[in-house]
C-alpha cells in the first residue's frame, strides 16, 4: 500500500469517526436543529463520486471499503432529518 492510499484512508476514516456521533444525536434530540440537509446531500454526493472513481479506475483499496460505511452514514442521518422535520410538524414548531 502506498503513501496516498494511507492517506485517502485516513482522510475516509477520520471523516467517518464524526457520523455515528451525529446520528446518535439526531435519534436523541428528534429534532433538525443544528442540522443542514443541503450539507449532508452535498457530502454523500462526495462520497458517491469517490466510490465511482475507484470504481471506474478499478482501485480497490482499502479506502475504496471505507466509503461504504460512510455513505450509509450519510444517508440514515439525511433519513433522521425528515423523520425529526415530521416530529418537529406534529409537535407545531
Amino acid at each position: 500500500m502506498e503513501l496516498h492510499d494511507i492517506l485517502e484512508t485516513l482522510m475516509i476514516v477520520c471523516f467517518g469517526v464524526s457520523w455515528p456521533m451525529s446520528i446518535i444525536r439526531s435519534v436523541r434530540s428528534k429534532s433538525t436543529k443544528g442540522k443542514s440537509l443541503l450539507f449532508m446531500c452535498f457530502i454523500a454526493l462526495g462520497y458517491l463520486c469517490g466510490i465511482i472513481s475507484k470504481l471506474m479506475s478499478h482501485t480497490y483499496n482499502l479506502a475504496f471499503w471505507f466509503y461504504f460505511p460512510n455513505i450509509i452514514m450519510v444517508l440514515t442521518d439525511i433519513a433522521l432529518y425528515f423523520r425529526n422535520r415530521r416530529y418537529e410538524k406534529l409537535k407545531g414548531e
